[in-house]
């Protein structure tokens, strides 16, 4: 499974990362440290057909991707 790490990026630029990374890719991991991007990301992934996993620590999240 791929990862990206967005830690320290504002919106709109891991939604891009994100789309950028997805590509044709079955599973894809994407680590964020604000809700706007984890909101956004979620987003992203539920409207290109990819069930979102968000996993909460402390104050990162790690968006797991997975097609359905």
């Amino acid at each position: 499974m791929k990862t990206i790490d967005c830690r320290g990026l504002s919106c709109p630029e891991p939604v891009v990362q994100t789309k950028r990374a997805i590509g044709g890719q079955k599973e894809l991991a994407v680590i964020v440290d604000n809700i706007a991007a984890r909101e956004n990301v979620t987003r992203l992934g539920n409207a290109l057909g990819y069930d979102v996993v968000v996993k909460a620590d402390g104050g990162e999240y790690t968006l797991t991707l997975k097609k359905r």
